[in-house]
């Protein structure tokens, strides 16, 4: 009997072999090959339709793996209590509920990991991206001994795990982050940066079509139709003005600070935009180049990204 491991529509979870395979982005898979087999979809926080799966195929399912808050999908929300859901489901079928918390974990969404905002404990938790603090790659999974010690000594491993020195720099880490309260310090603020960024939607309500976040982990969606330009292009203009920002989908700006940032440096970046949208844009209204044919993912048939 084959294993099958469930995710969501929209997910990510890395540019490995095995991780692309769960892909709906047909950009991360072109390409590459042979996929895996073994996977299932299901449309993030519909929790009726996970339960569905689990109830045809559970025998078979040996987890569901996740992003409480998907981060590349454009820093997109659960509906409060889908987490609880999850949870309840996968103790009832015996599933492991896997949490990649690589981007949502470690204080970025206003909790030490996303998956506290509903008190939940996953089976599973995969961290990385901050847990180096920006000095070392490292990443880690977290388990229970009798999900963990299913792999003995010598079956499976990793030329750089338990590498001492990343192991060193991560312990600082979660040192930093719990001794300088900076998931108390992301809620805090991360309502600032939303409260900035409804006002710009406010000023521009034909372009910004949504403000989204927990936390220090946001995003700005823009309205398709009325954009001009991409979020790429949005996100060269900020370059030019000194903020950093990360495009997604072309139509969406996530806005990730440093954990570490001042309320000032906040307005600072919020004033960005703002004069982005009301100096730059107007100078950047060319026609954009016609929209090439939307290719359906390969998985679910539908176009996520258009």
């Amino acid at each position: 009997m084959q294993a099958i491991i469930v995710s969501c529509c929209g997910c990510f979870h890395g540019r490995t072999l095995a991780a692309i395979s769960m892909s709906c982005d047909n950009e991360a898979i072109r390409g590459f090959g042979p996929l895996l087999p073994g996977h299932l979809k299901v449309d993030f926080g519909d929790i009726t339709a996970l339960e569905k799966i689990f109830k045809e195929s559970g025998d078979q399912i040996a987890g569901f793996l996740f992003e409480p808050i998907q981060g590349e999908a454009g820093v997109i929300i659960p509906p409060d209590g889908y987490l609880k859901a999850v949870r309840d489901l996968c103790s009832k079928y015996n599933i492991l509920m896997i949490a990649d918390e690589i981007q949502s974990g470690l204080a970025r969404s206003g909790r030490m990991l996303a998956s506290d905002w509903e008190e939940v404990r996953p089976d599973m938790v995969i961290l990385g991206k901050a847990l180096g603090g920006g000095v070392i790659p490292v990443s880690a999974v977290l388990a229970d001994k009798e999900v963990m010690l299913c792999i003995q000594p010598g079956e499976h491993g990793s030329t750089f795990g338990g590498n001492p020195l990343a192991s060193a720099v991560a312990i600082a880490s979660l040192d930093v982050i719990r001794d300088e309260k900076l998931a108390e310090r992301s809620a805090h603020l991360g309502e600032e940066l939303r409260q900035h960024l409804f006002k710009i939607q406010q000023q521009f309500p034909n372009y910004v079509k949504e403000v989204r976040g927990r936390g220090l982990f946001n995003a700005v969606e823009f309205d398709k139709t009325a954009l001009p330009v991409s979020a790429y292009d949005i996100c060269l203009k900020m370059k030019e003005r000194g903020i950093l920002a990360k495009p997604t989908h072309d139509t969406i700006v996530r806005l990730t600070p440093p954990l570490s940032i001042s309320s000032n440096e906040l307005q600072e970046g919020s004033k960005a935009l703002h004069d982005v949208l009301e100096l730059d844009l107007p100078k950047m209204r060319k026609p954009k180049p016609a929209d090439a044919p939307a290719t359906p993912c390969h998985r679910c048939g539908r176009n996520l990204y258009g």
